[in-house]
């Protein structure tokens, strides 16, 4: 397997303009095209740079990767190595805590998202914008995961009233103080598009190229998929605790009118067993709005007990960085 290729960075290790994060989860046959075009588009750039890798528990080789292209640049690249699995959103928190940059970058290292794309955040950032949010542009994905996708972002901008095109689209940029205050939030659920938007003084968009996953398979199913989406909107926002209460009362009002329609049919028709499966059915239905209502409000009760417990959000192994 060919080495990482070395060619003259611009480097100032103490203070370097741009840090690039990448969160990293069994992404072997990636990592090493990605180091190759990343390094070369930043080498570009004209500003001073770091790379920041989380290990967010790979099982594959993806640790004994990340560490050869430490060994490659070791004043530009810096490994976090995370003990387990703690998801996207922790691996990203990890490097915001730890990057020097003035700006920060994320970057997912499937490469579906192109690094050749920086430059156009890079302007954005240099126009004096806190945030830079992109969209995909002719997305290469299933027509499912496209079309499940919209619909989240429409229920999501309903619920929380944040407006962002694309929020599933990790290549984004943000000042160092946004980053800053996104790691202060000490919350259970750290979302941090959605964050970062709330705390965005000037923010941007800009529309970027997206590719077919060139190697290996998405760490993300449909479960995972509806399990991160209910986690967003009931993150950021009470609006399913108050629209189930409207929900509830609309209930309970059409029900006050069923049980007095049945007992005007009582007083004039009298007894009669008519009906009886209709009010089975009725009855299942209420229990399932019950039901279903003590559920939403248990994923709220969870937030809290997580929150409240204040446990740490991730554990390190270790960092392999040369400062």
């Amino acid at each position: 397997m060919p080495a990482p290729s070395i060619v003259s960075p611009i480097v100032n290790p103490a203070t370097p303009y741009l840090s690039v994060v990448i969160p990293v989860y069994n992404e072997q046959d990636n990592l090493r095209p990605l180091f190759d075009r990343l390094t070369r588009v930043m080498d570009d750039c004209g500003h001073s740079y770091e790379i920041i890798f989380t290990n967010d528990g790979s099982k594959d080789k993806s640790s004994e990767i990340l560490r050869e292209l430490h060994k490659a640049r070791p004043k530009q690249v810096r490994v976090i190595e995370f003990n387990r699995n703690y998801g996207q959103h922790m691996a990203i928190m990890a490097a915001f805590e730890r990057a020097r940059g003035e700006y920060i970058i994320n970057l997912d290292a499937d490469m579906q998202n192109p690094p050749e794309e920086i430059p156009k955040l890079i302007e954005k950032i240099n126009a004096g914008h806190d945030v830079v949010n992109s969209f995909r542009m002719d997305r290469q994905d299933s027509w499912f995961r496209n079309n499940i996708s919209r619909f989240a972002n429409k229920v999501r901008y309903l619920i929380s009233g944040i407006q962002v095109a694309d929020m599933g689209c990790m290549l984004r940029a943000y000042h160092k103080d946004i980053a800053k205050q996104i790691t202060q939030s000490q919350e259970a659920s750290t979302f941090i598009t959605l964050l970062a938007q709330m705390y965005a003084a000037n923010p941007a968009e800009v529309g970027v190229k997206h590719a077919a996953r060139e190697a290996g398979k998405s760490n993300y199913n449909l479960y995972k998929l509806l399990r991160y989406n209910f986690d967003m909107m009931t993150s950021v926002s009470i609006v399913p605790l108050q629209l189930f209460t409207i929900i509830g009362m609309a209930v309970s009002a059409l029900s006050g009118l069923l049980v007095a329609y049945m007992l005007l049919r009582r007083l004039i028709i009298g007894p009669e067993a008519e009906g009886l499966f209709t009010l089975f059915a009725i009855a299942f239905f209420l229990m399932g709005v019950i039901i279903t209502g003590l559920g939403i409000v248990g994923e709220y009760v969870g937030r809290i007990y997580q929150t409240v417990r204040a446990r740490p959000r991730y554990s390190i192994k270790t960092i392999h960085e040369d400062i």
